[in-house]
């Protein structure tokens, strides 16, 4: 029966191909071809990295549209709904515009097999191809140089971060996973380094391509004051700043990488630059990046899900008091002893939530209670089914002026968003 709604088609996209994931461009521009391939936007910046690319984007999101440019944001995965995967105009996208783009999508690939997430790569471009965008701004799935998006050729592209994950597919070290990651750039395009010190990888694949390189700490940098900040350019471009809305100290360097996209892409001159970073700064749209949602003890819900988030987690903790009590769930493909390590006895009690009743490649509290036990010998703990009654744990033992910190997984920041545990 052919899909109609967007559940079934969701549900149709999960069926059809072998492979939950299946890295490569062959198939997916060959239906983008079929679609006409048009042109998605007058301006493109695609970003990619390891980790920061969903704040990266709402940075450049914000900005763009405080230039009163009309924006298009593809990110994945969602948190809550499908819908927040593609937004204009800072508005997700509706069921019956993505619906009619899958049929679009569905006519024009005949006999080519497509994964969901391709599907919903060219769903994105569909939508901003009909839309009269400004600017697309496109997040990295996985990868880089195989991912779907990497059929568009951006202006300019942002690379946040470099760190062990996806290892699978991406490669066994920071050389390696660069090597992908810098497949996104184009010959004599910028391509915004956010890494101060970026493995070697990263670096030769950007000179073997011929992309004009702009490095964190080399060609731009961060100076700190109080409540405010300055971003400076070689070129002599200073800018003064108030402090980004999202918090923990990476999130300076997201938005440093997102201001040199825009100032080495010329969109606006200096002074404009200054005004529409400024407002930037007040309104990125990046839930479950440190998000508080109040109360006491305050919940905090983030998405980190592997070492080097979590050590950003552990640098934001250590300019908060009060004791943490963790919710913590992972995904299999995770390295469980790394995050745990890199928090280490700032978590004063670990409320572990098993994972495998939400996606077959969610851990069981008691496979994240093995690790724990491991590399953690003395951490408190105690194990539940799923995210909602880790949560209830964790606000039943934890004291007013304590804190709640839900994170490991894009499916635990959901659930507490939802409102597990309520």
């Amino acid at each position: 029966m052919k899909p109609t709604t967007l559940a079934e088609w969701l549900d149709y996209q999960q069926r059809i191909h072998a492979l939950g994931v299946d890295l490569g461009l062959d198939r997916v521009r060959a239906v983008w071809q079929r679609m006409g391939a048009p042109a998605i936007a007058r301006r493109v910046i695609t970003v990619g990295g390891t980790n920061g690319k969903g704040s990266t984007v709402a940075f450049l999101e914000a900005m763009l549209a405080a230039a009163g440019q009309r924006v298009g944001c593809y990110t994945s995965p969602h948190l809550i709904r499908y819908n927040e995967r593609v937004r204009i105009a800072g508005v997700d996208a509706d069921d019956a515009a993505l619906v009619e783009s899958f049929e679009r999508i569905e006519l024009a690939r005949a006999d080519i097999s497509l994964t969901y997430f391709e599907f919903g790569t060219l769903a994105a471009l569909d939508l901003f191809a009909r839309a009269d965008l400004d600017t697309a701004v496109l997040e990295v799935g996985l990868g880089g140089r195989l991912d779907a998006v990497n059929i568009i050729d951006a202006n300019a592209v942002i690379i946040t971060t470099v760190d062990l994950d996806h290892v699978e597919w991406l490669g066994p070290d920071r050389d390696s996973i660069g090597r992908e990651k810098a497949g996104i750039a184009r010959r004599d395009r910028p391509a915004i380094v956010g890494e101060t010190e970026p493995p070697k990888g990263l670096l030769e694949a950007l000179a073997e391509q011929g992309a004009h390189v702009e490095r964190a700490g080399h060609d731009f940098y961060v100076e700190h004051e109080a409540h405010r900040w300055r971003w400076h350019h070689h070129d002599g471009t200073v800018l003064n700043l108030p402090a980004p809305e999202l918090a923990a100290p990476v999130q300076y360097t997201n938005a440093s990488a997102a201001i040199a996209a825009l100032h080495a892409l010329q969109a606006v001159n200096p002074v404009e630059l200054e005004r529409i970073a400024s407002v930037g700064m007040h309104f990125p749209r990046a839930p479950a990046r440190l998000q508080s949602l109040g109360g006491s003890p305050e919940l905090i819900v983030d998405v980190g899900h592997n070492p080097q988030a979590a050590r950003a987690l552990a640098d934001w903790l250590d300019t908060q008091p009060g004791r943490v009590h963790a919710v913590y769930g992972a995904l299999s493909d995770k390295d469980v002893g790394g995050v745990m390590t890199a928090l280490g006895s700032r978590i004063a009690h670990w409320h572990l939530a098993s994972l495998d009743q939400d996606t077959p490649r969610g851990l069981p509290a008691s496979v994240l209670a093995g690790v724990l036990h491991q590399v953690l010998p003395r951490a408190g703990f105690d194990t539940h089914d799923n995210v909602s009654q880790a949560l209830a744990a964790a606000r039943a033992s934890a004291r007013r002026g304590e804190r709640i910190l839900a994170f490991g997984s894009f499916f635990v920041a959901s659930a507490v968003l939802s409102g597990a545990g309520s």
